[in-house]
C-alpha cells in the first residue's frame, strides 16, 4: 500500500487528464501530491523521494498547463507526465535511494534490511519501474513526434490511442505484476540469508574470546528456538568513542532452526 501511496498523484493525473481540463487534472494532481508529502513528512513515513519529486513534477506541469496553449498540452502533458516519474525513479536509484527499498523498509528487521538479498531484490524491483516508466515516456511521445496532430482524445487514430494509452499502462500492469511476483522467487531459504551486526570487546581480546563473543551476540539477535551458525568476524575492530580499552567489531552470521 506504501508504493500506491507514492503513485497517487499520478494516478489522480492520468485518470483526470482528458476527462477535465487540464488545469483542474494538474492542480488536483499537486494538491494530492502536497496532501501526500505533507502527511508522509507528519507520520514520518518512507517515500521522500518519490514525494518530493511528485510535487516538483507537478508543480513543473502546472507551470506548463498554465503558459501554454491547448493544442501543445493535448499532444505533450501526457508524455510530459510519464517523463516525470521516469526520472523520480531513474534520480533515485542513481543517487542510491531506490524508491522501493524506501517503502519495502517499512516493518522489516534490521537484519533483513541490512541483508543483500533485501538489497537485491529492491534494487531490481526498482529498476522494473524505471523500464516500465520509460517505456511509458517512449511510447506516449510517439504520436506527436510522428503525427503532428496528435491529441490523447483522440479515439479514432491507433497510433495515438494505442501509445498514448494502451501501451503505457499495459507496462505499468506488468510492472506491479512482476513488483507482487518476484520477490517471493528471489527470496532465498532463511538458513541462506547473510546477516550483519556489531558486537564490543576488549581491545586486548584474542580470537577464540572475539568468536565466543560474536556467537553469543548474534544468538541475543536471533531469538528463542532459532540459532546463529556460519558467524564470521570482520577484519578489524573500531575503537569506542571514548573508551579506547574497546571496540566495536562487525560480524555476519546465518540463522537457523534450534536443533533439540
Amino acid at each position: 500500500m506504501g508504493i500506491l501511496f507514492g503513485f497517487a498523484p499520478w494516478i489522480v493525473y492520468w485518470v483526470l487528464v482528458g476527462n477535465v481540463p487540464f488545469a483542474t487534472a494538474v492542480l488536483v494532481a499537486l494538491g494530492v501530491a502536497i496532501a501526500a508529502f505533507v502527511v508522509a513528512r507528519v507520520s514520518d513515513s518512507p517515500g521522500r523521494t518519490l514525494e518530493v519529486g511528485a510535487v516538483v513534477t507537478f508543480v513543473i506541469l502546472a507551470g506548463l498547463t498554465f503558459t501554454l496553449d491547448q493544442a501543445f498540452m493535448e499532444r505533450w502533458m501526457q508524455p510530459l507526465s510519464n517523463a516525470g516519474i521516469f526520472l523520480v525513479a531513474l534520480i533515485s536509484a542513481l543517487i542510491g535511494r531506490p524508491f522501493v527499498r524506501e517503502f519495502a523498509v517499512v516493518g522489516q528487521p534490521k537484519e533483513v534490511i541490512e541483508s543483500e538479498p533485501f538489497e537485491r531484490i529492491t534494487a531490481v524491483l526498482t529498476w522494473i519501474w524505471i523500464a516500465a516508466f520509460g517505456g511509458m515516456t517512449v511510447s506516449s511521445a510517439v504520436p506527436p513526434l510522428i503525427q503532428g496532430d496528435a491529441t490523447i482524445l483522440d479515439t479514432r487514430t491507433p497510433l495515438s490511442f494505442v501509445c498514448y494509452w494502451v501501451v503505457p499502462f499495459t507496462l505499468l500492469g506488468l510492472a506491479a505484476l512482476l513488483t507482487r511476483l518476484l520477490p517471493d522467487r528471489m527470496v532465498p531459504p532463511e538458513e541462506e540469508i547473510v546477516r550483519k551486526t556489531t558486537f564490543v570487546a576488549f581491545a586486548e581480546a584474542e580470537i577464540d574470546q572475539l568468536m565466543y563473543l560474536a556467537t553469543e551476540h548474534a544468538n541475543r539477535e536471533v531469538g528463542a528456538g532459532k540459532e546463529a551458525y556460519d558467524i564470521r568476524i570482520g577484519g578489524k575492530g573500531v575503537p569506542l568513542v571514548g573508551d579506547e580499552t574497546r571496540e566495536s567489531w562487525p560480524s555476519t552470521y546465518k540463522v537457523r532452526d534450534r536443533k533439540r
